[in-house]
């Protein structure tokens, strides 16, 4: 059920709104994490041109990151000063913008896929993969921004177990799929299964979303959680809303394009070791993404406290929700980088045999832990920048910590000195520790403070 989060115990409303985040978020990656443990059991081209895709993929991903950053503004916001219709009104346009911009967007992404292919690679093995795997993605874009819409707006207001066992079920689903999906008989056993490839991964995923957002809008739209969205809302556009839901979050929408962009440089420095690395990142990325859930939920939960609060004007309480948010995200990522360095082997060996794969893939994992760690401290107090609108921060940590720290060096160390892999790993590190720093310095600057949506 809804909550008000501008009242009780700091640390409880912080756990109750996050937690259930963390672990619907787990859920979500461990079925990303499911599908590379099968492709993986195809080939390690299969693997790269997973990878590949998915790193294509932040094209789209940026628009949703801004629409959904400026609708946990408003709808916080909103919902923290008690204006249910102004919340009810956020939720539809939220829910009908992403849509018609993930139609958009999915349409050109995918005339220009093949081509953008040919940047990382030549193999066919590895470009008929993503082609396999990314072209239905596409098509069923516009079901995937809107399952997470209806997932945020319930998290907005107040209410973070509804989401988390929407999204257990669909991993659950997705987990069930794959095997039946990629496979003519369901590995281990005599069930027989369709034999799509690569191509059942994707069916499986977008399966699994399909009912995440379904049972999502059920519960949004059903009017048991105090705010009463109407279907006759999602027919119309509201000019006004529209223009904050573009305007709010462009700043994290740039974050995103600088990071991503900076992202598909990287991966191509990272193709010059070859596609055994391609596939070595992608495992050890898909690995990354479960480890950084909790800071995931962390900050949204976060972030929807924050938005309530400064929606009652309780700056204390805001700010005391990002320290603890930073310190719980601090721990976490100290406890995943002992089990990076301690296991990293034996957890890659999970997802691949091929002993090359496995030495990349838990090297990275050691020295991408040391930079995530510091990381996740900047990362818990970054909450304040959701909650209140001010998502300048999250430009300049992007821009300064990938295209003035990590792309330089790896431009030196790779096409200069030609040296070993082990410095692509430590531009991350590098790269990391940067943006922690800028997180922290806007965090200190305290303009957060004073803005409202």
């Amino acid at each position: 059920m809804a909550r008000d989060l501008t009242q009780g115990n700091i640390l409880k409303n912080l756990l109750v709104m996050s937690v259930p985040t963390m672990i619907g978020f787990s859920a979500q990656m461990i079925y990303d994490i499911v599908d590379i443990f099968w492709i993986g059991r195809i080939s390690g081209e299969a693997i790269a041109g997973v990878t590949i895709f998915t790193t294509l993929f932040w094209i789209v991903d940026i628009l949703n990151s801004i629409i959904g950053q400026s609708s946990i503004s408003l709808i916080s916001q909103s919902y923290g000063k008690r204006d249910l219709d102004g919340s009810s009104r956020a939720i539809e346009q939220t829910i009908t913008f992403k849509f018609i911009v993930a139609l958009i967007s999915a349409l050109l992404v995918a005339a220009f896929l093949k081509p953008s292919l040919g940047f990382f690679t030549t193999d066919p093995k590895v470009v008929t993969s993503a082609l396999d795997y990314g072209y239905i993605r596409l098509f069923f874009l516009p079901m995937m921004f809107s399952s997470y819409s209806v997932n945020t707006a319930l998290r907005c207001i107040g209410d973070a177990k509804s989401p988390m066992y929407i999204m257990m079920i669909a991993s659950v689903l997705n987990i069930v799929l794959d095997p039946i999906m990629m496979f003519d008989k369901v590995p281990g056993t005599g069930i027989p299964g369709f034999g799509l490839g690569v191509f059942g991964a994707a069916v499986a995923t977008v399966i699994a979303q399909t009912a995440s957002f379904l049972f999502g809008f059920y519960i949004l739209f059903s009017g048991r959680e105090g705010v009463k969205p109407r279907l006759s809302g999602l027919f119309r556009l509201d000019r006004n809303i529209d223009k904050k839901l573009l305007t709010i979050g462009l700043p994290t929408g740039l974050e995103g394009f600088f990071r991503n962009l900076a992202a598909v440089v990287v991966l191509k420095f990272v193709a010059f070791y070859g596609t055994t690395a391609v596939a070595a990142v992608g495992v050890t990325g898909r690995l990354f993404g479960l480890a950084f859930m909790p800071l995931v939920g962390l900050s949204m939960g976060g972030s929807a406290i924050v938005g309530q609060n400064l929606g009652a004007d309780n700056v204390g309480r805001a700010r005391a929700t990002a320290k603890t948010a930073a310190l719980i995200g601090f721990f976490f990522m100290f406890v995943f980088a002992l089990i990076a360095f301690f296991a990293g082997e034996f957890v890659i060996s999970i997802f691949n045999s091929d002993p090359e794969i496995i030495s990349y893939g838990a090297s990275f994992l050691k020295y991408g832990s040391l930079g995530i760690s510091v990381l996740a401290y900047g990362f818990g107090l970054s909450a304040v920048f959701g909650g209140s609108g001010y998502n300048f921060p999250f430009v300049v940590g992007s821009i300064v910590s990938r295209w003035m720290i990590q792309v330089p060096i790896l431009i030196i160390a790779v096409t200069v000195m030609k040296a070993s892999i082990v410095w692509v790993w430590l531009s991350y590190v590098f790269s990391d520790i940067a943006e922690a720093a800028i997180m922290i310095l806007y965090y200190l600057r305290g303009k957060w403070e004073k803005r409202r949506v």
